[in-house]
């Protein structure tokens, strides 16, 4: 059992048990042993950093910046302190103060990559995308083997609208050691013709990856294969069932088995080597089943203007604390006259969302989901769906329904850096933080559209 600390505990003892906790992975024994060593020597800018880095690393932002910005104060030019202060700096969207200590730390310290990397990603942030292209490029070249900066250069060159040059570089994202690579009992395709083959495609990473990308699927007819096989993780296999490009679509493998493998995110960087243009999104399923529940739902607001809503993507996702907003800010839009909020979110933030009473106001339709099939036939019985950047967003643009995506400052790569619109789904308008971490003026300018499209219960083109 840790002992807490106490007023006549050696600063010493403080200091070493609490960095002893905190290597441990002991954040909440180490945070209390952290305060009481301050408390006594409030001059230690290594254990202020260290304090920083606890704080970040569990979500609470504001925290982590006055910590750092104290380290900063005490001891503005050790390398360590300038890389985490750097580091909370962009996370909170301080992006040019972050990129000028990064330059700093790139002059001091030319051979370490990381802050190469680090300033690429600044760059995209502030929309300088060309810019940390030229910065990246140059650093992969001198630093080839550093996976990170191939993946910030990939990702600057797909926020560019780069596509060909930008997937292809995607290729590194097995390398940082974020992905587990897979291992099954045939070979990875390597682009070779498929004569006579059955290929299995793989999904990665989120449900909205998969919804996105799947448009892709048709490249490979190109190199003849006898079945295209597309696994598929059980909450989209019946929307996907009928997903173009797939003789197969299933859970896991496919029972006649396969002879290669693809990783479904690997079918763009064949796409837009022979071909620039976005292909459509695919075609969804929605049974009937989930029709006729959408519509039970809804037949009580069949005279209001009804607006599906998500606040949340995956909590899991570490981004997520910026892309998504507190469903209390919806608050702000239930005495909208006309206006008729649905939840289509099904995660752990439900239980704030009812625990307040938010409930009484914003149907709840998506708890009771069982899959992205439900939460579609509920998307075609709304008059437009407003979503936080996760994958309803791209299940909506895929079904073609009207949907309005709120983004943070430092969106997804495939939104771009500025622009309402995308071609990537045609029904979607683009809504962006005026600055860093402003929901407050998203919700402002919701509210002033909202109240003039509520009392005309129309669609919205």
């Amino acid at each position: 059992m840790n002992v807490p600390p106490s007023p006549e505990d050696d600063p010493a003892t403080l200091r070493d048990r609490a960095i002893a906790a905190h290597r441990a992975g002991r954040r909440a024994d180490a945070l209390p042993l952290y305060a009481a060593y301050l408390a006594r020597v409030p001059s230690d800018a290594s254990v202020w950093t260290n304090l920083g880095a606890l704080f970040r690393t569990e979500g609470r932002h504001d925290q982590a910046l006055r910590a750092q910005e104290k380290a900063f104060a005490i001891d503005p030019v050790n390398d360590g302190i300038r890389n985490n202060l750097a580091n909370i700096l962009n996370d909170v969207g301080e992006h040019k103060r972050s990129l000028a200590l990064r330059l700093d730390l790139i002059r001091d310290l030319p051979n370490d990559p990381n802050h190469l990397a680090m300033a690429g990603k600044s760059l995209r942030a502030l929309g300088h995308c060309d810019e940390g292209i030229a910065l990246l490029r140059s650093a992969v070249d001198r630093f080839p083997a550093y996976a990170e900066l191939t993946i910030q250069l990939a990702l600057t060159e797909l926020a560019a609208g780069r596509y060909a040059e930008g997937f292809q570089h995607y290729a590194a994202r097995w390398l940082t050691g974020e992905l587990a690579p897979r291992t099954l009992d045939a070979p990875r395709w390597k682009g070779e013709p498929l004569d006579g083959k059955t290929i299995l495609v793989l999904p990665e990473q989120g449900f909205g990856d998969a919804l996105c990308f799947a448009r892709f699927m048709p490249v490979l007819r190109r190199y003849n294969p006898a079945r295209v096989a597309l696994s598929c993780e059980r909450p989209l296999l019946r929307l996907m069932a009928a997903a173009e490009g797939a003789d197969w679509v299933g859970q896991g493998l496919p029972p006649e088995g396969f002879d290669v493998w693809v990783d479904l995110m690997d079918l763009p960087t064949l796409h837009f080597a022979a071909d620039p243009a976005i292909q459509a999104p695919t075609r969804l399923t929605v049974p009937e089943d989930s029709k006729v529940r959408a519509r039970r739902i809804t037949a009580p607001f069949q005279d209001r203007f009804k607006v599906g809503v998500v606040w949340c993507g995956s909590v899991t996702y570490r981004g997520n604390a910026f892309r998504s907003f507190p469903h209390t800010e919806l608050h702000k839009l239930v005495d909208v006259p006309g206006l008729q909020m649905v939840s289509l979110y099904k995660g752990p933030e439900l239980a704030a969302f009812h625990a307040d009473g938010t409930s009484a106001f914003i149907v709840d339709a998506g708890s009771s989901d069982r899959d992205f099939a439900d939460c579609a036939a509920m998307m075609q019985e709304m008059d437009l769906v407003v979503t936080s950047d996760t994958a309803t967003a791209h299940l909506a643009g895929s079904l073609g329904v009207p949907v309005w995506t709120l983004l943070h400052w430092d969106a997804f790569w495939l939104w771009r850096p500025e622009g309402d619109t995308t071609p990537w789904y045609p029904s979607m308008r683009l809504i962006r933080q005026p600055a860093p971490r402003d929901w407050a003026g998203v919700f402002a300018q919701l509210r002033a559209e909202l109240a003039a499209l509520a009392p005309n219960p129309r669609r919205v083109a």
